[in-house]
């Protein structure tokens, strides 16, 4: 088959993917207290695509964990051998080799259709399953097999999810560390990127740039939930606005202002008042037709703490943003921050007064301030526009 031929196949597009979990066991049946085996169907759109099985092995419900486990008669018979000892307790070398002892998930029976049969959906599953099923310290066991089976692409899913290798025939995902969670975001990070591109992978070698030409990165929803975010952060400066005025914050002080770069905490209330109403001015851009361009420190600030909260609304309110956004028309760049974050911006030079380690930087004679060029970082030049500027008149919200 040629390269032509293999683009023009559709793009397997991992926003349609979605899990049921299924588990049955008798309401008052004493055994189900120390296994649970649970069947987990993956479904694109409403096609079931593939299947796994999750057993748990809950140690201290069960009077013999590896008995119970081994009655399974499947690959968790395996695990248990190797686990427990014949009294049900846990083996010396596994003690060693997780961190905290807890209970134990099995994931096998791995079976999946193309286009999904690749490594990173399956640990996108498996992460999944781990984030339903293991509610407290778990030794997440997958199987080590190698070739071209379905089981072979647990093994690298678990690879990709920070698992190590026990035995030749096991690999275990600790989860009271924190390398597999931080796995699990990157992974979910690149499914989401697949999502974005309606399927297709920016980081293969495969992938063709001129896909992504012409995409824009504030699309109509991204506009709003961005807008949406700014209007709270300006809520909450004008609140502080009110009750701080003049006086000067002191470490720990927290609220909006607090969480600006220490250089800002003896500001006065004008200043604040100027900073609040950037806020507003980034708004009211996004609920316009026009482009969304910091034109001063102090709305380049603004816009970093805009798409930080937006993406925390994104992350924490998915029910508050699909209601704001359902008039909208949807886009494959649907809230895609770490973007916005590139492109709405001609430099990142205001976020290194955050740190410490360089104070002063802010100075025009400071020798890191020249040799990078930089301009208005000082708090009293935050509010100078660097190019064209707003309408002077405009006035504030508030009064």
């Amino acid at each position: 088959m040629t390269d032509q031929a293999t683009r023009s196949q559709p793009k397997a597009d991992p926003s349609t993917l979605r899990l049921e979990f299924r588990h049955v066991h008798r309401l008052i049946d004493p055994a189900a207290e120390g296994v649970q085996t649970w069947q987990i169907s993956l479904l694109a759109d409403d096609e079931t695509v593939g299947s796994l099985r999750a057993t748990r092995g809950l140690y201290w419900k069960a009077h013999n964990l590896r008995q119970r486990m081994a009655d399974e008669q499947s690959f968790a018979a395996v695990v248990a051998e190797q686990l427990l000892d014949a009294a049900g307790q846990f083996r010396p070398e596994f003690e060693e080799f997780v961190d905290l002892l807890g209970s134990i998930l099995v994931i096998d029976d791995l079976h999946i259709a193309a286009p999904w049969n690749d490594p990173q959906v399956v640990a996108a599953l498996t992460s999944s399953v781990i984030d339903r099923l293991a509610d407290n310290p778990f030794a997440v066991v997958l199987p080590r097999v190698s070739g071209g089976t379905e089981e072979a692409l647990l093994t690298e899913a678990g690879v990709l999810l920070s698992a190590e290798a026990f035995s030749d025939e096991l690999l275990i995902i600790d989860t009271s560390l924190a390398a597999p969670e931080e796995s699990a975001h990157r992974v979910r990070e690149h499914l989401r990127s697949r999502a974005r591109y309606g399927g297709a992978d920016p980081w293969s070698d495969d992938w063709d740039e001129e896909d992504d030409e012409g995409d824009e990165v504030l699309t109509a929803r991204t506009r709003e939930i961005l807008r949406l975010a700014l209007q709270e952060l300006s809520d909450q400066a004008w609140q502080e606005v009110s009750a701080l005025g003049d006086q000067p914050l002191q470490p720990g002080a927290g609220g909006l202002f607090g969480s600006l770069p220490r250089v800002t905490w003896h500001q006065d209330r004008l200043w604040r008042r100027q900073m609040a109403r950037a806020f507003d001015d980034l708004a009211a851009d996004c609920a316009s037709t026009d482009g969304v361009e910091p034109r001063s420190t102090s709305e380049e600030m603004a816009l970093h703490l805009g798409i930080a909260r937006a993406q925390d609304l994104t992350r924490n309110r998915p029910r508050f943003v699909s209601d704001a956004v359902a008039a909208l028309p949807e886009d494959r760049q649907d809230f895609d921050w770490d973007a916005c974050s590139d492109v709405l911006f001609q430099d990142h030079d205001v976020l290194m007064l955050f740190d410490n380690t360089l104070d002063g930087i802010e100075d025009p004679d400071n020798g890191i301030h020249q040799a990078m060029g930089m301009v208005n970082l000082a708090p009293n030049e935050w509010f100078a526009p660097f190019d064209q500027g707003r309408d002077p008149d405009r006035g504030f919200r508030h009064s």
